[in-house]
C-alpha cells in the first residue's frame, strides 16, 4: 500500500514508520521541518517531505495515488488557554484531511485519538472527541479510530519528563496523584496500526490501546524514581493546590503542566476493553521496558557491575 502519514515525524511515528515499512508499505510522512527528521529518511520505502500548507487543496496533491491516510497529529498543550490551538491541530487539520481524501479518491483513514476522547472538560479531550465525530460522520471513508492511553517508550515525554523532574529535587509535589492511566508501549500501538491498515474487519471500528494494568499517577511517578535509581519523596497535592499549580504553570515557558492537563487528569485514562488483544498483540508492561531506558534495567545493571569489577 501507499500510505500518507500526518504527524509521523514525532515520537510515535518513530515506531509506526518502521512497522509499516517493515510490512512492505510505501510511506510518505509530511512534516513542517524536514531537516529535523534525517533519522527517518534512512528507512526503506519511507519518504519524508516538507509541507508548507495544510489546507485541503495542498493535502489533496500529496494524497494523489495513496491507498490510505494515517493521522497522528496531536498536541498536549497550546499557546493560549481558550482551546484554539487544540481545535486547529485536532479538528481543523482533520477537516482538511477528510476533504483531501475525497478530492484524491483515498478511501481508507486511520486516526490516532485518545482514551477518554469527548469526555470531561479539557480542551484536549473535547477536541479529540470532536475529531472522532467528524470521522464517524464521514461515511464515505473506511475509518478506524485508535484510542491509546499514555504512550511510553524510549524517547517518550512521560517517564523521561518525570525522571528529569525527579533528578532536580529530593521532593516532588505531584498534582492529581490519584489520576488513573494505563500506559501502552509505542511499539504495541505501532503494531496495531500496521495490523489494521488493510484489515476490513477494522473498518468502522474504534479500538482502545492500553497496557496490561492501570496505575495511579503517584504509582507511576514512584515507579519512575525507582527505575531511574533515585530515592525521592513524592507528595500528592490536594485538589486546590493542584489547581493553583496548574494556573501558575500556564505561564511557564513550555508548559510542563497546565490547567488543561489538570482537567484531562480528571478523566480516567483507562479501559477494560483492549483492542490490542483483539488483533493478537500482547501488550508490554512498563516494568519490562522502562527501566532499560531510564537507567536501571538489566543492561544498565550489567554495565554497573562491570564498572565495579573494573574498579577493583
Amino acid at each position: 500500500m501507499r500510505i500518507v502519514l500526518l504527524g509521523a515525524t514525532g515520537f510515535l511515528g518513530h515506531y509506526v514508520l518502521p512497522a509499516l515499512s517493515g510490512d512492505g508499505h510505501h510511506c510518505l510522512a509530511l512534516t513542517r521541518y524536514r531537516p529535523g527528521c534525517r533519522d527517518l529518511t534512512v528507512l526503506p520505502r519511507v519518504t519524508v517531505a516538507q509541507q508548507g500548507k495544510w489546507d485541503a487543496d495542498a493535502l489533496s496533491r500529496r494524497f494523489e495515488g495513496a491507498d490510505a491516510v494515517v493521522n497522528m497529529v496531536g498536541i498536549l498543550n497550546e499557546k493560549g488557554r481558550k482551546g484554539d490551538g487544540f481545535r486547529k491541530a485536532h479538528v481543523e487539520l482533520l477537516e482538511h484531511a477528510i476533504g483531501a481524501c475525497r478530492d484524491a479518491g483515498v478511501g481508507r483513514f486511520v486516526q490516532v485519538s485518545a482514551v477518554g476522547a469527548g469526555q470531561g472538560e479539557s480542551h484536549y479531550l473535547k477536541s479529540k472527541g470532536a475529531a472522532e465525530e467528524l470521522l464517524r460522520a464521514a461515511t464515505d471513508l473506511d475509518v478506524t479510530i485508535i484510542q491509546p492511553s499514555v504512550i511510553f517508550g524510549r524517547g517518550d515525554a512521560f517517564f523521561n519528563r518525570f525522571a528529569a523532574l525527579l533528578r532536580m529535587a529530593p521532593v516532588l509535589p505531584l498534582a492529581c496523584p490519584d489520576a488513573r492511566m494505563q500506559p501502552v508501549w509505542a511499539g504495541d500501538v505501532a503494531a496495531l496500526i500496521a495490523r489494521v491498515i488493510d484489515e476490513p474487519s477494522a473498518f468502522g471500528q474504534t479500538l482502545t490501546a492500553v497496557g496490561p494494568r492501570s496505575y495511579s499517577l503517584r504509582e507511576l511517578v514512584e515507579f519512575t524514581a525507582h527505575a531511574a535509581g533515585l530515592k525521592r519523596k513524592v507528595i500528592g497535592l490536594p485538589d486546590w493546590a493542584a489547581r493553583l499549580q496548574a494556573t501558575v504553570m500556564d505561564f511557564v515557558p513550555g508548559k510542563p503542566f497546565s490547567t488543561d492537563n489538570y482537567r484531562s487528569l480528571q478523566t480516567p485514562n483507562t479501559s477494560d476493553d483492549n483492542g490490542l488483544l483483539r488483533f493478537g498483540i500482547r501488550p508490554r508492561s512498563i516494568e519490562s521496558l522502562v527501566p532499560d531506558y531510564l537507567g536501571k534495567g538489566k543492561h544498565q545493571r550489567r554495565l554497573d557491575s562491570a564498572r565495579r569489577l573494573a574498579g577493583h
